[in-house]
């Protein structure tokens, strides 16, 4: 069996070594080196060849970001990023996405050491995603709200259905990325939008804020207990999973620190589940790029309730899991390109109707 062949980036010499003896420890992979700083990285890349690059986000001489665009630009390859958890490391952290990197590790703030060894299955197994992973070519400017002005869709059609129906979005790795590109062409008066993306507690907020200022609909982390209104979207927070409940006439969020459901918390099946139980054929449920069966069971559950469901194609998917297994589940009605999901969502839903299954 040929191994994962890896290279470390980090400008910690603890991190370097723990990273080390969490990839040798592994039966399919190896750390053929690791470097201090980008500099000496970009040597050991020619020589070297790796098939995956664990890169820290912040460094000296040259941060993580800078060579991460530079060899996006010059010789593309699956990176994962190594990320601190704080507010400055995950805006980096989401640039780095931006960039193309397939996805990030986050560092533990207290005892590393036992931290880094602790998470030695997460990290190992998003190096196996990288190395199959499809990751971008080129980079692109980072997008601002102005830019996305013209991406934004017409309003939907039937102002009764963009009241009552709800989009219910779950996705994984390169979800990021899947989710900016559809929630920035949602017009102002959208349906209300629930999001299960898997990412550790720290990141969900600077995410939501991200998207916020992106976006013409309003996006924050979810909290619980609020109105699911048009033109308003909530993203489950890293520490629990997001469900949709109601009351008397209105939809609301509600959050629960439960066990891990398809081995996450937030998940996807939960989000899911919960929107067959109380919205039935008044959701479109969106499956979006991601590794793993996360979603499948819900999303079935949402089509036998009267749902429409899509998801995304494979062509434009980082990894093709998620949505492969909802199609095979049998919880799918339409397979879309990303480019098209938010167009195809909303012309679904501008020709369902106000029929509404609230009692």
């Amino acid at each position: 069996m040929k191994k994962i062949r890896v290279l470390i980036i980090d400008d910690s010499a603890l991190i370097r070594k723990l990273l080390t003896e969490v990839i040798n420890s592994q039966p399919d992979m190896e750390a053929i080196g690791s470097a201090p700083d980008p500099l000496v990285a970009r040597e050991m890349i020619r020589e070297m060849n790796p098939d995956v690059l664990t890169l820290d986000v912040e460094m000296p001489k040259m941060d993580g970001i800078d060579f991460l665009e530079k060899l996006m630009r010059l010789r593309p390859m699956p990176v994962v990023m190594v990320s601190t958890l704080t507010e400055k490391g995950s805006d980096i952290t989401f640039r780095a996405l931006e960039l193309g990197a397939v996805d990030f590790v986050s560092k533990p703030k207290i005892d590393i050491a036992a931290g880094l060894k602790e998470y030695g299955t997460e990290i190992a197994s998003k190096i196996r995603i990288a190395k199959s992973a499809r990751f971008k070519r080129l980079v692109s400017l980072p997008i601002t709200k102005s830019a996305t002005a013209d991406a934004v869709l017409p309003a939907v059609s039937n102002r009764i259905a963009s009241t009552e129906k709800l989009i219910i979005v779950g996705a994984s790795t390169g979800g990021t990325e899947a989710i900016k590109e559809f929630l920035t062409r949602m017009p102002p008066d959208s349906p209300g939008i629930l999001i299960t993306q898997h990412m550790p507690e720290g990141f969900t907020k600077s995410f939501a804020n991200r998207l916020n200022s992106l976006c013409k609909i309003s996006v924050v982390e979810a909290r619980g207990g609020e109105r699911i209104l048009p033109g308003h979207a909530f993203i489950a927070p890293g520490h629990s999973h997001l469900l949709l409940k109601r009351s008397g006439a209105n939809y609301m969020t509600e959050l629960n620190q439960g066990e891990p459901v398809s081995r996450h918390r937030p998940s996807v099946d939960v989000l899911f589940r919960s929107a067959a139980n109380c919205a039935g054929k008044n959701a479109v449920g969106v499956i979006l790029t991601g590794m793993g069966r996360d979603g499948a069971a819900g999303m079935l559950e949402m089509h036998k309730a009267g749902s429409y469901n899509f998801a995304q194609d494979e062509t434009s998917c980082v990894v093709f899991g998620m949505p492969k297994e909802a199609i095979a589940a049998g919880g799918v009605d339409e397979v879309v390109s990303l480019k098209d999901m938010a167009k195809c969502v909303l012309s679904k839903i501008s020709s369902m109707g106000a029929r509404s299954n609230r009692v």
